[in-house]
């Protein structure tokens, strides 16, 4: 069961702050070595895209980021 408000949420300076420390965060460019798609953008493999650097990682132990 959803429930729905009618209330319209309040930003606060402490909100703002945090959104944009994570638009702040540092990101890497990365060659990928297999299909992914992300958000449904799908890119090939040799597809170099740029994502979070914490996603880079994860990426890099599943073995979706190319060596070289």
């Amino acid at each position: 069961m959803t429930t729905k408000t009618t209330k319209t949420p309040t930003t606060s300076p402490e909100a703002d702050a945090t959104a944009t420390a994570a638009q702040a965060r540092p990101t890497e460019l990365i060659t990928l070595s297999h299909h992914l798609n992300i958000s449904g953008t799908e890119y090939p493999p040799g597809s170099r895209i740029r994502v979070d650097a914490d996603y880079a990682r994860r990426l890099r132990r599943q073995g979706y980021v190319a060596r070289g």
